[in-house]
This record gives structure tokens, C-alpha cells and sequence, in this order.
């Protein structure tokens, strides 16, 4: 097959891309490095880094030119702006990477005629469900601007494919882990920043009481459940859960993570404000954002129900949060021994 990946140098747009490759997939990645990372296309069999185009979502001409040129069968659409935060502090930019470029996206597959369109999407539109575990045809819309990006690709996805009858799968992310994380940015994702104050002998600082739950992922069985939706497409739209099924603490993680690492370092438990302190620009202006929406971000618990995937397509998760975590604590350690070493 001839398949695009979008957001190609991130963290899982890269291990799809070298995932199809060995499988022996004819693919183009694409990435304006705004978010993407050149280590992410390494890997020791083969480095992408020289395939790699420099091309975003959001050029309307530029993606149509590249869809007639290539004539795709499948795009992946990893592509986005995925911190939190940033899409709070700018709206403007977040809706523009996850929602206009979704619709560039699928109005050149409209035009050129590509089989399905598999796009990233996140259980984070569940922020607003109190009753658990979350399954896909039934919640209350989100709140905040991340959650609202992707919901709102997803509401166009979905006409695209009731419109004109095109094949578009949203797949809902739990928290994804694996190796590959960016623990370097400024606000790393939880398992790539407790796994790096802890190679470096830090005090992590976690917000509210650490007691908070939260559904992950292993990398590699979501690229399972993304090339099984392909496999097997449902015609039409089609949102599927990809998560565990199970929940875990933050206590409980770094509890697993202190162990592997042999590391035995009391973390420091701070208020959910100190999580958003580093981002003034959400208290300025005639409108500060609410406490309470703060809080609740921080302290929500998260656990989706996979039934669908399971059922539909096949897929159950494979790799336990044990296992799992090992795996990135040596990617990541290795990672940053050779950062050291330069």
C-alpha cells in the first residue's frame, strides 16, 4: 500500500513509520518539525532522516499537491499539537494544527480518492464523564481547547464520511508510553519526566496528592490496533477506544519506575497550580482561567473501555504497565547516557 504518515518525527509517528517499513509499505512521512524530533526517525535498522519532507497540514495547496501526486491508499494522521497547555495558551495555533489541518487533509483524500484516513485522536474529550470505564458513543463534550480540537476533527471527520462516504477511523488515545518519549521538552509527558529526574538523582515534582488515575498505553499495541483498523476497515466513520482498560496511579507508576531504576527518591506532592505556573498567560487578561478547570484536569481520573476494539477489530492491548515501563526506562536511559557522553 501507498501510505502517508503526518507528524512522522514525533514519538509515534516515527515507530508507525519504521513499523510499516519493515511490514514493506510504500510510505511518505511529512513533519514541520515544530514538535518532531530527528531522533525519533532513528532506529538501528534503518534512519528516515533522509526521507523525512519538511511539509505541514495546514497548506491547503501543498497537501492536495501531494495527495495527487502520490496517489495514497491510507493516511495517518499523527500529526498535532498535543500539550495541553500549549493549546490553552495559544487556541488560534492549536485549532489550526488539529482541526483545519484534519479538514485539509480529508478534503485532499476526498479529491484524490484514498481508501481510509486513520486519524489521532484522545480520551481526553472523556474530561467531563463520571461514570467509568468511558465507552465511545456516549459522553459529555469537553471543555478545554485540546480536547475541543480533536472532538471537533472528529465532528468533521464524520461528515466527510456521512457526505461523501469516505472511511474515517478516530482513534481515541489513552496515555501513550514507549520508547521514544520526549522527556526533554518543557512539559514531557508524565512516564518520560518521572524517568528522567530519576536518572539524574532529582526530586520530581507531581501535582495534587499523587493518588490521581489515569489509562495507559503501551506504543507498540497502539500501532497494533492502528494497522488492525486498516486491516479490517468499517466503512464510514468509526471512533475506537485505545487503551488498557485499566487505571494506575501516579504513586504507583513512579513506585514501579523507582524499583527498575533502583532508585529509592521521595517524590514532592504540589498543588494542581503549580502544574499551570509556567504558562502566566492563562491568568492575564480581563479573563483568567478558572481554578476549578485547573483543578480538575489535574486531578481526573481516566479508564476507557476497549470492548470495541476488541470486539470489532480484534485487538486486545499486550504489553503490561511492568514490562512496558521497563522497555522505556532502558530506551530512555540509554538515551540520555549517550546525551552525556557528547
Amino acid at each position: 500500500m501507498k501510505i502517508l504518515v503526518t507528524g512522522a518525527a514525533g514519538f509515534i509517528g516515527g515507530q508507525l513509520w519504521h513499523t510499516l517499513w519493515k511490514r514493506g509499505d510504500e510510505v511518505v512521512g511529512i513533519d514541520n518539525f515544530s514538535y518532531g524530533n530527528p531522533d525519533n526517525l532513528k532506529f538501528d535498522d534503518h534512519d528516515f532522516g533522509a526521507e523525512v519532507r519538511r511539509m505541514d497540514i495546514r497548506d491547503k495547496a501543498g497537501m492536495l499537491a501531494l495527495f495527487e501526486a502520490e496517489k495514497f491508499d491510507v493516511v495517518y494522521n499523527i500529526a498535532g499539537i498535543a500539550p495541553l497547555p500549549d493549546c490553552q495558551s495559544d487556541p488560534v495555533q492549536a485549532i489550526e494544527v488539529n482541526t483545519l489541518g484534519l479538514v485539509n487533509l480529508l478534503e485532499a483524500g476526498r479529491r484524490t480518492g484514498i481508501k481510509q484516513l486513520v486519524q489521532a485522536s484522545t480520551n481526553a474529550m472523556y474530561e467531563n464523564e463520571t461514570e467509568f470505564p468511558t465507552v465511545e458513543g456516549k459522553f459529555n463534550p469537553p471543555t478545554l481547547i485540546y480536547p475541543n480540537t480533536k472532538y471537533c476533527g472528529e465532528r468533521f471527520a464524520q461528515s466527510f464520511a456521512d457526505t461523501y462516504g469516505m472511511t474515517v477511523t478516530c482513534l481515541r488515545f489513552a496515555n501513550v508510553y514507549g520508547p521514544h518519549i520526549d522527556c526533554l521538552r518543557k512539559q514531557p509527558p508524565f512516564v518520560g519526566y518521572m524517568i528522567r529526574e530519576l536518572y539524574y538523582d532529582r526530586t520530581p515534582e507531581f501535582h495534587s496528592d499523587g493518588n490521581q488515575r489515569r489509562d495507559y498505553i503501551y506504543v507498540d499495541d497502539l500501532i497494533a490496533l492502528a494497522l488492525r483498523v486498516v486491516e479490517h476497515p468499517q466503512k464510514g466513520f468509526d471512533a475506537v477506544n485505545v487503551s488498557s482498560n485499566q487505571s494506575y496511579s501516579v504513586r504507583e507508576l513512579y513506585a514501579i519506575a523507582n524499583r527498575l531504576m533502583g532508585k529509592n527518591i521521595e517524590a514532592k506532592y504540589c498543588p494542581s497550580s503549580h502544574y499551570w505556573a509556567k504558562y502566566p498567560e492563562l491568568y492575564g487578561g480581563a479573563y483568567g482561567i478558572k481554578p476549578e478547570i485547573l483543578d480538575h484536569e489535574v486531578n481526573k481520573f481516566s479508564q476507557c473501555d476497549n470492548t470495541h476494539a476488541r470486539e470489532v477489530y480484534g485487538w486486545q492491548p499486550q504489553v503490561d504497565i511492568e514490562t512496558g515501563l521497563g522497555r522505556v526506562i532502558e530506551a530512555e536511559t540509554r538515551m540520555l547516557a549517550g546525551l552525556e557522553s557528547k
